[in-house]
């Protein structure tokens, strides 16, 4: 899957994409629809469960995924990431959807 592919699958599940510079590892850069002081988790989750549906329907093979929140075009909100072996965990059971979950939170930077 390329970028544009992969772009266009991440806006079908509603997310507003605003740059996709690689696959391997994805950077993706999206524009947040809650611009406030915090990223929105739910947000996050709705841009995890994008990759691994279709990773499920094996239209994305699992690599690192390195999100940067953007409140508006220029203006980055924050940075968190995935790492492959996360949802290789999730998908093999060896690790929860909350586990998963937790991990990617951790990641999200603190100063921006």
């Amino acid at each position: 899957m390329d970028e544009s592919e992969l772009e266009e699958e991440l806006r079908n599940f509603g997310v507003d994409v605003h740059d996709i510079e690689d696959v391997d590892p994805v950077e993706l850069s999206y524009i947040t629809a809650y611009p406030g002081d915090e990223v929105n988790h739910m947000e996050m989750g709705k841009v995890l469960n994008a990759f691994i549906d279709l990773e499920e329907e094996n239209e994305w093979d699992t690599t690192r995924v390195e999100a940067t929140v953007l409140r508006f075009e220029d203006d980055v909100m924050n940075t968190w990431y995935a790492k492959a072996e996360w949802f290789e965990g999730l998908r093999e059971y060896r690790i929860s959807e909350t586990e998963f979950s937790t991990r990617v939170l951790e990641t999200l930077e603190e100063d921006l």
